[in-house]
């Protein structure tokens, strides 16, 4: 088995890579060729919190297996197993997988669903994730402007001129949320709020706007009126979504989301001729144990013929379980 560190993570896996892969996963869903876990989660009283989902894709199986704490961070592990034989392939230090395939799953639904010509982004937040989330996009459209917002003034300008260094596309850091997404092809949001971090009337008609930043059913990042006016909602997988998707369990409940235009990405995925519906575009992004599946198999594959990572020894237990 092969412990593979961030630093491997990063040099074998390019985003435009990690987007064919993600797309994969996504059509495998589709098609019942690969499977999911949905996310669950062991809350203590310290705070500190355990996460876990799992994914089958191709030849591998996995899961990743992460803690956080809001006041001491996260640890992000991926365990990678052979399908054929349930045998130990190796495990990731999975920080940069994880950002990396993130933003992966925003540049498939962006390559699906952005207008062909988009040119400007709007995005709100700029954290952790918000770089791959401009990675996967610069990646899939000809993006000419950059425009970001953030609470704290001199991380939204150093996040524009960090833009602006790595692609050599104009940024600017925006006075205000709605100055960053008003008039946007496509808008990211990427934040931990609790409440919608933009209104409805922001969002240009035919914008594709990309969610990423809640993954609970309490917190929400688009405004109930904005989810209601869609002409398609895209969600990595609905089993996850009505765990988890504060944007939509917010605006209306499970049992009411037949009047949504749901559809999840891979049904798109696997269409050779889909063409979106005009209209505001919506992605919600959850994250799912078969993207980092499909990306951590990558990165192995690549590890392995390089000759890299550190290998350990595995013992192998006769006990029947």
């Amino acid at each position: 088995m092969l412990l593979i560190s961030e630093e491997e993570v990063r040099r074998h896996l390019p985003m435009r890579d990690a987007i064919q892969a993600v797309r994969e996963a996504f059509t495998g869903l589709a098609e019942g060729t690969s499977q999911n876990q949905a996310r669950r989660r062991l809350i203590l009283p310290t705070k500190a919190v355990l996460h876990s989902m799992a994914g089958a894709h191709g030849g591998w199986f996995g899961t990743k297996i992460y803690s956080t704490h809001p006041q001491h961070g996260a640890h992000f592990f991926v365990a990678l197993y052979e399908a054929e034989t349930g045998a130990p392939a190796a495990l990731f230090e999975a920080d940069a997988l994880g950002q990396i395939r993130t933003g992966a799953a925003t540049g498939v639904a962006a390559e699906l669903l952005a207008e062909p010509d988009a040119s400007v982004l709007g995005i709100v937040g700029s954290g952790h994730q918000a770089r791959t989330q401009v990675e996967a996009v610069l990646a899939v459209r000809l993006i000419r402007q950059v425009r970001v917002w953030s609470r704290t003034a001199e991380r939204r300008e150093e996040f524009a001129a960090w833009c602006g260094e790595r692609f050599g596309v104009e940024a600017a850091a925006a006075a205000s949320a709605r100055e960053a997404v008003e008039g946007a092809d496509i808008v990211v949001t990427a934040t931990n709020a609790r409440e919608p971090v933009l209104e409805a009337g922001w969002v240009r008609e035919n914008a594709l706007v990309a969610a990423i930043g809640s993954n609970q059913p309490r917190r929400r990042e688009l405004p109930a009126e904005l989810v209601k006016q869609a002409a398609l909602i895209a969600v990595d997988s609905l089993e996850q979504a009505r765990i988890e998707s504060g944007d939509l369990l917010l605006a209306l409940p499970p049992e009411r989301w037949k009047e949504l235009p749901l559809i999840e990405l891979g049904e798109i995925a696997k269409c050779q001729d889909f063409c979106p519906p005009p209209g505001v575009r919506i992605f919600e992004s959850h994250g799912l144990g078969v993207q980092d599946v499909a990306v951590a198999a990558l990165v192995y594959e690549r590890v392995m013929k390089a000759g890299g990572g550190m290998r350990v020894g595995w013992l192998q237990s006769t006990a029947g379980i």
